[in-house]
């Protein structure tokens, strides 16, 4: 993946923003502990999505994939860390919905991190992208 494939101006990315639509809850696997939920928004773009997962009301975990890309967090590890993913290869494995694998980089994509930040804080009308917010101070 190049570098400048996700560089997008402010039109770009609020529109990017507004694509992101709730998938419905029961399509995702529930974790059964009491208090514990999972959260998918899908863009219009393919390779655009972002997953929440919710322990009572306070995130646990959080990804971000856009274009080949990710960004992640999780409570156990709390600091943001970006990565790339397969979705853009065109192995075998790569065409199957279950299959997406994500490789840490090295060193963090700080232009990432803002492309990210940009687009949740265009939602962060929404709770989830509120809470979200609140992981990139």
């Amino acid at each position: 993946m190049r570098d400048t494939d996700y560089i997008l101006n402010q039109s770009e990315i609020v529109s990017l923003a507004k694509s992101l639509r709730k998938i419905e809850q029961n399509l995702l696997k529930q974790n059964q502990a009491e208090g514990n939920s999972r959260i998918w928004f899908q863009g219009e773009e393919p390779y655009f999505d972002i997953f929440f997962e919710f322990d009572c009301e306070e995130i646990s975990w959080f990804q971000f994939t856009f274009r080949g890309k990710s960004l992640s967090w999780e409570r156990k590890r709390p600091e943001l860390q970006t990565g790339t993913t397969n979705e853009l290869s065109m192995d075998d494995a790569s065409f199957y919905a279950a299959s997406k694998t994500i490789e840490n980089d090295s060193k963090i994509d700080a232009e990432f991190i803002s492309l990210v930040k940009s687009i949740i804080q265009i939602k962060s009308d929404e709770p989830a992208f509120d809470k979200a917010l609140q992981l990139f101070n």
